[in-house]
Order: structure tokens, then C-alpha cells, then sequence
């Protein structure tokens, strides 16, 4: 596991993952518009927070890993001091027009129902979820042995599990659009089609109703 300090370096010297990250960011404020708040939910040590509070919108961040929000709160020191990032507790006690989750961070979840219960309560109506996850479908995983043998679980249930230090799971997304429902729909799924055999993260856009 790392600490949030190595996390931070690994991310920002990968020339690949800045170029994922920056596409999240840019589908993120080009959905925003020109004003509305943001919460950035499993914000790790602040990258993204960073670059929208940069471009003017009030971040609201929740990182429930104490070494990723320490190193947050060192990185985006000065946004917190002039009130552009706002540091949750473990309530989400906002609202907001987008929440972002950056870089698989809703694939650590076993199930979504009630987290996208919970987060109607913060994105106001006409808004927007934005989440990054893992692609179950990438055929760059098919060289592993556990992507072979959680296949039939994939075509059969739309999801599976396996074993790791973080509990990682993998969805397909409609899995993922039935536990969103009734508060949110699934609007977008960024690539589609045969370009999801090439992407290791697959983005999903979910409107609030």
C-alpha cells in the first residue's frame, strides 16, 4: 500500500495516468460549465481538486485515507486557506452540480445502492456524477490469470471480485446504472463500443433526475 506522498509522485510522473487524468478533468468542466460547485469524492492527495479550484470552482473534497488527505491538506494548502477547497468530514455536507470520482475509486465499493442514495442528497437536480472505473472489458487484463477466470462471472452477473489488499471490484455498466437508479441515469459511457476492448478505465456519466 502506498502512502499518499508516493501515490502523488507515481501519479504525477506517469506521463499515461496525467493524460487519463487530464481527459477526466476536461469531460468534468466542459459538463460543468461556467459555474457550480464540485465535489471531488475519494479526492486522494488533491490533484484534481487542485486543477478545478485553479479554474474557479469551489471544491468541496472527501478522502476518507488519512495518509492521502494529509498530503492533501500540504498540497492544496493554499486553496484551503482561501476557501477554494473545502475539507468534509465523513459527512458529505454539501450540494453541489458535479461530483467527480477520479481513478477507480468507486470500484473499492462491493455494491452502489446506497451510495448513490447518498449522494442525491448532494447534487442538485439537472447535475451530474462523473466516475472513472475500472474496465472490466479491457483486453489488456487478459494476459492475467484472475481476468480468465472471473470471465464467466463477467458475462453471467456483469461483475466480479478477486482477492487483493484493496478489495478491488470490476463492473459492467449496467450494473452499475441499476444502483444509480431511481436517482440517477446513466447518461454516457466514454469509450463505447470496441474502443472499450482498448481502455483501461472506462468514464460514466450519471444525471441526477
Amino acid at each position: 500500500m502506498h502512502t499518499g506522498e508516493q501515490y502523488h509522485d507515481i501519479f504525477l510522473s506517469s506521463k499515461r495516468d496525467m493524460a487519463v487524468r487530464e481527459r477526466f478533468q476536461r469531460m468534468a468542466l466542459e459538463l460543468l460549465g461556467q459555474e457550480g460547485d464540485i465535489l471531488d469524492f475519494g479526492a486522494g492527495t488533491g490533484i484534481d481538486a487542485k486543477a478545478y479550484a485553479a479554474r474557479g470552482y469551489r471544491t468541496f473534497v472527501y478522502e476518507p485515507a488519512d495518509s492521502m488527505r494529509e498530503h492533501l491538506e500540504r498540497y492544496c494548502h493554499d486553496e484551503i486557506a482561501g476557501g477554494t477547497v473545502i475539507r468534509l468530514g465523513t459527512e458529505l455536507g454539501c450540494k453541489v452540480q458535479a461530483v467527480t470520482a477520479n481513478f477507480a475509486v468507486l470500484n473499492h465499493f462491493a455494491d452502489h445502492t446506497a451510495l448513490f442514495e447518498q449522494l442525491s442528497g448532494v447534487v442538485e437536480h439537472g447535475g451530474f456524477v462523473l466516475a472513472s472505473m475500472l474496465n472490466p472489458y479491457y483486453l489488456g487484463d487478459a494476459r492475467y490469470g484472475w481476468w480468465r477466470k472471473n470471465l464467466a462471472n463477467l458475462v453471467r452477473h456483469g461483475r466480479y471480485a478477486f482477492d487483493t489488499e484493496s478489495g478491488v471490484h470490476r463492473f459492467a455498466p449496467g450494473v452499475v446504472a441499476r444502483a444509480a437508479a431511481p436517482h440517477f441515469r446513466l447518461e454516457r459511457t466514454v469509450p463505447r463500443g470496441l474502443g472499450m476492448a482498448a481502455s483501461l478505465y472506462m468514464f460514466l456519466l450519471f444525471r441526477r433526475v
